[in-house]
């Protein structure tokens, strides 16, 4: 076992501090990563808070990793000393049922482990990128494309997966019309692989705020969801809604914004339970649907699609000193758009 710097939630809602954790050692077919920056997703605080339940303590958080081999088992031959990779929402599957087999890991269904607050085959905690290094097996790990900067890359392991994936699946692309609900940390990415992709990208945010923001990553127009004229002039538009709001919505109101056929997609989790009138998708055929990250093939092809199109995270990068603070200012939408943590500052 080797000892290593994280930092770590003692308990729920308890503020996150220095400590240190235990590294498993080295195995055949495992790399040593040494962790460079890591980003802070909005579902770092939903599970430090205990939002979503079943929350493990003490807590290191951190999905969104990037950082450079440090050491690989005698069996690894994917990776070498010196390589560019990510770590992003999973470290482990069961690699034998049907969803695994088909590139699907993500959606295990024995159950994947988790990068952190999970537990790993052997019972034992996970613990996440807000440390110093993680060793992660070699069909776990992700190569970074020279093309993208480890800092801008990080926030690729979650937040640009989890909306690549649905744009991807629900065919996104030339002459279709996406909306993207909210203009965060998914939003922003979802924006920008949306009209990478080729579709009519609309941004719907409750304010025009970041309108100027929308525009310049990639969207063709950008409507404010506060203005009840808004759900009037955009009625029956689109073909994909890709909701990245982490807060229950009017379900009723944005899915009469699709076209016949269409699918709003929720990639956003909110710790509070929803409602809708069914007859919001019987007339038009139109489909609520969800959408988890993607699997490692997926995610592998994501991180080589956005180093070809030169599509990187927009980022704050902080020190660990500025963790607790940092989680404020995203409950408070003040980031720009994404919190990246410089993991020498640990």
């Amino acid at each position: 076992m080797t000892t290593v710097a994280a930092y770590a939630a003692p308990a729920a809602k308890a503020p996150l501090e220095r400590t240190t954790i235990e590294r498993r050692p080295v195995g055949e077919f495992d790399v040593l990563i040494d962790i460079k920056f890591a980003g802070i997703c909005h579902s770092d605080i939903h599970q430090v808070r205990d939002g979503w339940g079943r929350s493990i303590f003490p807590m290191v958080p951190g999905h969104e990793i990037a950082g450079v081999v440090a050491e690989t088992g005698p069996g690894v031959t994917k990776f070498a000393v010196g390589d560019r990779v990510g770590v992003g929402c999973m470290v482990d599957s069961c690699r034998e049922c049907e969803n695994c087999l088909a590139g699907l890991e993500q959606y295990c269904l024995n159950g994947n482990v988790v990068t952190y607050n999970g537990r790993d085959k052997n019972g034992e905690p996970t613990y996440g990128g807000y440390s110093s290094q993680i060793v992660v097996d070699e069909n776990f790990t992700l190569r970074i494309p020279d093309g993208l900067s480890l800092d801008v890359a990080a926030p690729l392991l979650c937040a640009g997966i989890t909306t690549y994936s649905p744009l991807r699946h629900w065919n996104a692309g030339p002459g279709k019309k996406v909306a993207v609900l909210g203009m965060g940390g998914l939003g922003h990415m979802a924006v920008k692989i949306a009209h990478a992709l080729g579709a009519e990208v609309t941004v719907l945010s409750q304010s025009l705020r970041k309108q100027d923001d929308g525009l310049r990553l990639g969207a063709d127009h950008y409507y404010a969801t506060g203005d009840a004229a808004t759900f009037e002039k955009l009625r029956g538009t689109f073909d994909l809604i890709l909701s990245t709001v982490s807060a229950p919505l009017q379900f009723d109101a944005f899915l009469s914004l699709l076209r016949t056929d269409g699918a709003l997609v929720n990639v956003g989790a909110p710790e509070e339970p929803v409602s809708l009138n069914l007859f919001s998708l019987l007339g038009g055929r139109k489909t609520l649907a969800g959408s988890g990250i993607g699997g490692i093939r997926e995610t592998q092809e994501m991180l080589d699609f956005c180093a070809e199109h030169g599509l990187g995270a927009e980022i704050e990068l902080i020190g660990a000193s500025e963790i607790n603070d940092a989680y404020e200012r995203v409950l408070e939408s003040d980031v720009r758009y994404r919190f990246v943590i410089d993991t020498a500052t640990i």
